[in-house]
């Protein structure tokens, strides 16, 4: 048969050019291209990583400042709540002593009432005394019919009042 015949021509010449052909294939695309492919991912994932630090390192920083903006934020917070405690403390203490000085002055103006008021009172226990002294003359007189001294009636009514 002279069909198998020229298979034995044609699968030599036909192993051949495909071994040339991915022969040259292998040199173009794996020698030449796939290192300059690896190159790039290579090139990227370097990227990526180089983004990715940079990320975590901003990250970081950010944190960093916001825990110093939060521990600022509590000094000024603390220090607030002492300046409005040291205001309260001030306001009661001009608070106590407007107090204290309206207090002396009542306790001032206590005793001065009180003293006129018993100045008042004496005088008034003298008048009563001399009325009660006339009374007790007048009173003697018309029922007795004598006459009686100011000062027995004084002594007498001064008695009779510390009695009662």
């Amino acid at each position: 048969m002279p069909q198998i015949d020229q298979l034995d021509v044609f699968t030599t010449s036909q192993i051949f050019w495909a071994l040339i052909f991915f022969g040259i294939t292998f040199f173009l695309i794996g020698r030449g291209m796939v290192p300059k492919v690896m190159g790039t991912v290579e090139l990227r994932d370097k990227q990526i990583a180089d983004d990715l630090a940079a990320a975590q390192a901003a990250r970081d920083a950010a944190d960093a400042q916001e825990e110093a903006w939060r521990e600022r934020e509590n000094e000024n917070r603390a220090a607030a709540q002492g300046v409005i405690a040291e205001a309260k403390a001030k306001g009661a203490a001009r608070t106590e002593k407007a107090l204290a000085d309206a207090q002396v002055k009542l306790d001032a103006q206590l005793a001065d009432a009180e003293a006129q008021i018993a100045a008042a009172r004496t005088n008034a226990m003298a008048e009563v005394e001399g009325v009660a002294a006339e009374a007790t003359q007048d009173i003697v007189s018309r029922l007795a019919g004598t006459k009686i001294d100011k000062r027995t009636a004084s002594a007498a009514v001064k008695k009779a009042m510390t009695n009662a």
